[in-house]
């Protein structure tokens, strides 16, 4: 069967392995973002799914806009037989939705209807879910609203942060992809309608999404840790004798100590002690901005914090 697989980001590229190694597949096209530049000194870098495209010896297609006329001939003209849509980072136009024959199959990283939307591995960690999963979906003019053909559930365990999480669920989403194009082409499958009951959105994060408010209690400051790890990260600022720092942090526990919110209750070897709306955090990993990560210990030998004396806000 010829598909012509669109994506862009990480999870994108562990789909396309799959399928590519795969000898019942025949990927007549990739399409993928055009090259950003990025990094600090601004060089233009393929997306990775360019990057695994370039190395399998498959052709790339980079429209700006999959709205444009000329890519639409250009897909309609390789007659692909399915189209394959993973984290591709535009919305697609009916014509193309309506140009392969069994139409465009879509890897969602939820267990639909929860979750439609940008950020489904974040929003499902900041709420404190045990369960998560992958959709396979046949894709219609809604946001993440067509009908589904498998689904595969997977625990978030305690320790998992939104890389881990992303990891395990491209795999698994790559898998159940696998298997579940055959049977749909063959007719083993029916895509079925999504429940009406259940529906949830997670909107596209931004930067500012990572600031932690000490107000909320301990147990929602470290999902919130969590779900932001590592982009955009969970930053505070700590106001210090001299000036203020802009600080992310990468690892801490929660703790049963309280005090006022944001109060810097323990500062030692053993970690710098943060009272919450409720308990408290126990920070021992954390990062300057614009400087290395470091234990607790590390940044307190350049930083002296006296409890009662310093807060995070």
């Amino acid at each position: 069967m010829k598909i012509v697989f669109m994506g862009t980001a990480d999870l994108s590229r562990v789909s396309l392995e799959k399928l590519a190694r795969d000898s019942r597949f025949q990927i007549a096209a990739v399409v993928t973002q055009p090259d950003r530049p990025k990094g600090r000194d601004l060089k233009w870098q393929p997306s990775p799914v360019k990057a695994l495209a370039e190395k399998l010896h498959l052709p790339v297609l980079q429209p700006a806009r999959a709205r444009d006329e000329t890519f639409i001939c250009t897909l309609r003209d390789l007659k692909p037989d399915l189209i394959v849509v993973v984290a591709y980072g535009q919305i697609l136009p009916q014509a193309i939705l309506n140009l392969p024959r069994h139409g465009c199959l879509n890897v969602h990283t939820s267990l639909l209807p929860k979750y439609r939307g940008a950020s489904p591995i974040q929003s499902a960690i900041l709420n404190g879910e045990t369960e998560t999963g992958v959709t396979i979906m046949r894709m219609d003019a809604g946001l993440d609203t067509g009908p589904i053909l498998s689904q595969r559930a997977a625990p978030i365990l305690p320790e998992d942060n939104s890389q881990t999480l992303h990891n395990r669920l491209a795999l698994l989403g790559a898998e159940l992809l696998a298997e579940s194009i055959p049977n749909y082409l063959a007719g083993k499958i029916s895509a079925r309608p999504q429940p009406s009951e259940g529906v949830s959105y997670a909107r596209k994060i931004r930067k500012e999404d990572g600031r932690i408010n000490w107000s909320e209690s301990a147990e929602m400051n470290l999902n919130h840790l969590r779900a932001f790890t590592p982009w955009p990260g969970a930053f505070t600022s700590l106001k210090t004798d001299s000036k203020t720092l802009l600080l992310k942090i990468w690892n801490a526990e929660i703790i049963e100590r309280s005090g006022p919110a944001g109060g810097i209750l323990q500062a030692d070897k053993n970690g710098i002690v943060v009272a919450c709306g409720k308990s408290a955090l126990r920070v021992s990993e954390l990062q300057l901005e614009g400087g290395r990560r470091m234990s607790a210990q590390e940044f307190l030998a350049g930083h002296a914090l006296r409890p009662g004396a310093h807060s995070f806000h």
